[in-house]
This record gives structure tokens, sequence and C-alpha cells, in this order.
């Protein structure tokens, strides 16, 4: 168990690292990647903080990188449709958004959000080495086997059921794909399982990107001319995401 915990804390302390590094290039604009990575490695972290649910520190610290989630996702979703934009002839449209998110570099880097998730993760190893001490991470390998377990089992009666949402599939894919990228030596699943929830994400996300640009140009008159081109991509893609979902179920859920 003290292994466990050791590989916890460590884990807890490079991405906290990560994400200082992600503030200093937001902080400077030095590149266009730092948004996403950003991201990426707030995700990671809820994807370390979920199994650990109970203990102390945990809850304020989820809360947090919740409230930094809700920040980046609206400014992410625009510098995506940016970049697409600007690959498929609409420089113009593209140049609006991009101005913006200029602008909201530094904001992000700066806002309360990040500062308090930052302030209570720097805390957060201390917590973890005080729950030791105390006993209460007695069972903690159990614990996370068990999480992780039920977030899989959630994932087989979503993709089983008929009416299923591609929406809520895209979310339980992510929590097993970085549950899974988090506690790398508990993992029980197929050995196929990480390579096809990968394929799926990004199915799913290429379906979700064009979903929601369509949902936008209703209210984004700019976004017009690419409407017909976004209603085929949708369909292609839905045919994509069920394909690779078949694989995904075929591949892991043998039952």
């Amino acid at each position: 168990m003290s292994a466990l915990v050791d590989r916890l804390v460590a884990h807890v302390l490079s991405l906290d690292v990560r994400l200082l590094a992600c503030q200093a290039r937001l902080s400077a604009r030095t590149d266009s990647e730092a948004l996403h990575d950003l991201r990426t490695t707030v995700r990671r972290l809820r994807s370390l903080l979920r199994p650990l649910r109970g203990l102390p520190g945990v809850e304020q610290l989820e809360a947090a990188a919740s409230r930094v989630g809700d920040l980046t996702t609206p400014l992410r979703d625009r510098e995506v449709l940016a970049a697409y934009l600007l690959q498929h002839d609409q420089p113009e449209a593209a140049h609006r958004r991009m101005a913006r998110m200029d602008e909201a570099y530094p904001i992000v880097a700066a806002s309360p959000e990040l500062a308090q998730m930052l302030m209570i993760l720097d805390a957060f190893p201390r917590f973890l080495r005080a729950s030791q001490r105390q006993g209460l991470l007695k069972g903690l390998r159990k614990r996370i086997e068990k999480r992780l377990g039920k977030q899989w089992k959630k994932l087989d009666q979503a993709l089983h059921d008929p009416a299923h949402d591609r929406h809520r599939l895209r979310l339980l894919i992510k929590r097993v794909r970085y549950g899974i990228e988090a506690y790398p030596e508990l993992d029980r699943l197929p050995e196929a399982a990480l390579p096809n929830l990968k394929s799926a994400q990004a199915a799913l996300g290429d379906w979700h990107d064009s979903w929601q640009w369509l949902d936008r140009a209703k209210e984004e008159p700019d976004l017009q001319p690419c409407v017909a081109v976004w209603k085929t991509t949708l369909a292609k893609a839905e045919a994509r995401a069920d394909r690779v979902l078949d694989k995904l179920s075929a591949a892991c859920f043998k039952s």
C-alpha cells in the first residue's frame, strides 16, 4: 500500500508541475497548444481523484478542477472552431475568433479559478501523507479497483443501451480511458481496451464537433457557409462512431 501512495503522490506532483508550465505558457502566449494541454492535464487530475472520493481534500480539489474545466470549455471550443475555419477557407471568421482567444489566454492564466486549483493541488500531497499516517488509506487499492470497475460497468451498460446517448458515451469513454492511464498498475481490462477507447473517443470527438458547430451556426451568421458541409460530416461521423463503438463492444465486452 505504501508503494501505491508513493506513486500517487509522485503522480500528483508531476501533474502540478505540468499545470504550472501550462499557466506560464498561457500567460506568455507562447503557443496554441497551451490551453489544450491545460485542459488535458486537468482531466487527468480529475481521473486520478475520482476513485479517491471520500478522502480529505479530494472534494475541494475536484470542485476546483471542475471550475477550471467550466471556465476553459467554451474557450477551447472557440479555439478548435477557429482552427477549422482557417483550414477551410474562412479566414475572416477564423481571425475574429482567434483575436478573442489571444485576449483570453492571459485571463485564464491569471484567473481565480486556476489559482484556487493550484493552491489546493500544492497542499494535496500533504493531505495524502496525513491520511496515510491516520490509517485512512487502508484498502486503498481495493477502493480504487472498485471505482474503476464501476466506471467500466457503466460504459458496458451504456454501450448496450439501444437508445444510447452519444454525448454520455463520449463522457464515459473519457472517464474510463483516463482512469486506466491514471492507475495503469491497477488496470484489469482486456488488452484491446485502451486502443479501442482512444479510437472511440476520437470518432465521437469528430461527431461532437460537427454537432456543436451546426448548433452554433444558428446564432452565428458567419458560420452559414459551412453548414452544408457540417451536415454531411455529421452523418459520416455518426456512422463512423457507431462502427467504432461496435468494435469496442465486440473487443472488450465478450458477454
